[in-house]
């Protein structure tokens, strides 16, 4: 669609961007069995995090419990993961494990053609402007 079509609205053309840019994602993860980019996000928490709660996985990346859910069930299949209880039963534990470690090393690099792919078909100075952007963006919306 056309940007003039897409009127106005802040949320809505960020939210058609977002698509867009996941798409390109998507197209690179799926080569090495990544199914968003949730996925790769949720490996990089847990490297540098270690074992955490899974609540606290969707509070860092901004993620609801259900979809959390949704995007950790393939994952604890491939065994990318380990879920174990917490000291409450309800409480969840996530850890990476060593075939979650190797798959993050094997994503890096569709990750890395993703990132080229979008910086090429940005202006120049863009990519270092929306980067900044998006932060304060997020932060925004939080206090918003």
């Amino acid at each position: 669609m056309a940007p003039a079509l897409a009127g106005p609205c802040f949320c809505g053309n960020l939210r058609r961007a977002a698509r867009t840019v996941t798409r390109v994602y998507e197209e690179e993860y799926r080569k090495v069995g990544l199914t968003g980019p949730t996925q790769l996000a949720v490996l990089r928490v847990l490297s540098r995090a270690g074992t955490i709660r899974q609540r606290d996985i969707g509070e860092a990346l901004g993620v609801d419990e259900t979809t959390l859910t949704r995007t950790l069930r393939p994952m604890l299949g491939k065994a990318w993961l380990q879920l174990k209880e917490g000291d409450d039963r309800r409480e969840k534990l996530v850890s990476l494990t060593e075939g979650g470690r190797r798959q993050m090393v094997l994503a890096q690099p569709a990750w890395e053609r993703a990132q080229a792919r979008l910086k090429k078909a940005l202006p120049a100075g863009m990519w270092d402007s929306m980067m900044e952007s998006l932060a304060v963006v997020a932060q925004a919306g939080e206090g918003a």
